[in-house]
């Protein structure tokens, strides 16, 4: 089974090319799904004993959470020292349960992946891109963003120069909608038929 690994800086079109690879019957996963499940079980007491206060009727708000790390940046170390190798595991039940289907393909989205330094055993790496402009358009349109917030974000971030060089595929989603999912359906061709021959 091939093994795609799909990261991105933030409103670059991650969940949308995710999307596209589930709408042909890939099996796909997600990182974010996996800290907002975690968010309502397994992380909220550790998560809560490190951030007193934002666990909300026995789930993590990811509001309050937001505020006490913009207030305090180096709690996002603690924080990720608590919630990523939960996330890692999921991770790994996801693929090898893909594995055990016959799937020839199974996608991950995981947004800090290099920021991480975490070897996940992808056998390929793709990265959404975009242009600047359209990155911050897109990112200032969502609820509660702000221009401080967002260049919080994007300050942990590499910028997107550099995560395009480590790419194995990299996926412009500056286009149409059809054109991003025409460049998912011909990798999932090349992958399927490459696979085939094995």
């Amino acid at each position: 089974m091939w093994r795609l690994g799909i990261t991105g800086s933030i409103a670059t079109g991650k969940s949308t090319v995710l999307e596209a690879f589930r709408a042909l019957g890939v099996p796909v996963y997600s990182a974010d799904t996996a800290v907002a499940e975690l968010y309502a079980g397994g992380a909220v007491a550790p998560v809560e004993a490190l951030f007193p206060g934002v666990a909300v009727n026995g789930v993590i708000d990811k509001a309050l959470l937001s505020q006490r790390l913009a207030a305090d940046p180096s709690g996002f170390q603690r924080l990720e020292a608590v919630v990523h190798p939960l996330v890692r595991a999921r991770i790994a039940r996801f693929l090898d349960d893909a594995q055990k289907t016959g799937a020839a393909l199974a996608v991950v989205e995981v947004p800090l992946l290099f920021e991480s330094g975490y070897d996940y055993g992808f056998d390929a790496i793709g990265v959404t891109h975009v242009a600047e402009s359209i990155q911050r358009e897109r990112a200032l349109a969502r609820p509660g963003m702000t221009v401080e917030k967002l260049d919080t974000i994007l300050a942990r971030q590499l910028p997107q120069a550099q995560k395009r060089t480590r790419a194995t595929y990299a996926f412009d989603t500056g286009g149409t909608m059809k054109q991003t999912t025409d460049m998912v359906k011909a990798l999932v061709a090349a992958i399927q038929a490459r696979q085939a021959q094995q």
